[in-house]
């Protein structure tokens, strides 16, 4: 699968490029932006259902990571990013590369409600239950078992956990999934 095969339809808008963050991309985004708004998508939720056999896992020893899957009464509290239209397509291609390292997500035009009020079309990487790193449906005991053994080449896997329910916290956020999946966890 390529690039284009999971490419948005349509492309991304470059000259008014949102990016809505729901895990690493809250906490790490690695790119600069020109404006950042607590935001809202509905129709999907926040879950880990994708190994992770790069990141936060190996193919031996693998871990999850979040994905938003859709679900019609779902809801997904996040942050969007405005990236400036200069810099739009060099965001863009790292975004690509960091998400799309095995196409294990789909690229998607989403709708976010900004907190300002605003509605506008951002950029997600969601899951897709057709990939053979989909793992959704797991309960919170085997989510814990994964994410307690799993390290990969960007840290432990309870870390990434830990970091994006402190950054979600912080937000004044609270996701009581990942809440859950935490206390599961020993503390460190």
């Amino acid at each position: 699968m390529t690039t284009a095969e999971t490419a948005a339809e349509p492309p991304p808008d470059l000259s008014n490029l949102w990016v809505f963050a729901y895990g690493s991309l809250i906490w790490r985004p690695g790119f600069d932006f020109a404006e950042r708004q607590l935001a809202r998508l509905d129709g999907f939720r926040r879950c880990f259902s994708m190994t992770s056999i790069h990141y936060r896992g190996t193919p031996e020893v693998p871990g999850l990571v979040l994905s938003l899957d859709s679900d019609s009464t779902g809801r997904c509290d996040g942050i969007a990013y405005r990236v400036e239209e200069a810099s739009a397509p060099a965001v863009l291609d790292y975004l690509r590369e960091r998400e799309l390292i095995s196409y294990a997500y789909v690229e998607r035009q989403v709708q976010v409600s900004l907190s300002d009020g605003r509605i506008v079309p951002a950029l997600a990487y969601v899951s897709n239950p057709g990939h053979p790193q989909y793992c959704g449906g797991l309960d919170l005991a085997q989510q814990a078992a994964m994410i307690a053994r799993a390290s990969g080449s960007m840290g432990a896997n309870v870390d990434y956990l830990r970091a994006t329910v402190a950054s979600l916290e912080t937000l004044g956020l609270h996701d009581p999934d990942l809440g859950a999946l935490l206390a599961l966890l020993p503390a460190s």
